[in-house]
């Protein structure tokens, strides 16, 4: 390798990746799916000499029989494995250098991730604007909720019945 920043941005790499997807990831393993992502986001999957299913036969020969992720150390040893794959013209070491550039540095790309997109529809069922009837009393005059207030009935304690017109002037007709 050519010094200890290209292999702390190596192991950066590797910690991102391992983390990517997994809220309880520590980044200290990466599992077979993560590994795959990794191969495929930096380049190492060339659909040539390296394909999905090399990446997946070596990341099996390098992680414990019963393990189901692997450490850097075997991160490592995988790379040393795919290196004279991907890159055949190499020898062996500068192979392994290679990859381990292509590999450094890099972070998860979320290509394909679906953006939400208001469709006519939604803009139009989502205007507080226009609604009507007691959907119309929630919210205010902005369009933001009011929240409890808008959802209960407030208990009106005045001894009337609801809707009653001359409501408070009972006291006004009797002191006269």
């Amino acid at each position: 390798m050519a010094g200890s920043a290209e292999m702390a941005s190596l192991e950066e790499s590797f910690r991102k990746f391992a983390i990517y997807g997994d809220t309880k990831a520590t980044g200290q393993e990466m599992n077979g799916k993560n590994w795959a992502k990794l191969c495929k986001d930096c380049k190492v999957i060339d659909g040539k000499s390296v394909t999905g299913t090399d990446v997946d036969i070596v990341f099996s020969k390098v992680k414990g029989k019963t393990a189901r992720v692997i450490n850097y150390e075997e991160f490592k040893k995988a790379l040393e494995e795919l290196a004279p794959k991907r890159f055949k013209d190499k020898s062996k070491e500068e192979a392994y250098e290679a990859i381990c550039q292509l590999v450094a540095g890099k972070e998860p790309i979320n290509v394909g991730v679906t953006k939400a997109k208001n469709v006519g529809a939604v803009e139009r069922l989502t205007d507080t604007s226009k609604y009507t009837g007691s959907h119309k009393e929630r919210f205010d005059e902005t369009g933001k909720g009011k929240g409890k207030s808008g959802r209960e009935n407030i208990v009106d304690n005045s001894g009337y019945v609801s809707a009653y017109k001359n409501a408070g002037t009972y006291d006004a007709k009797v002191k006269k």
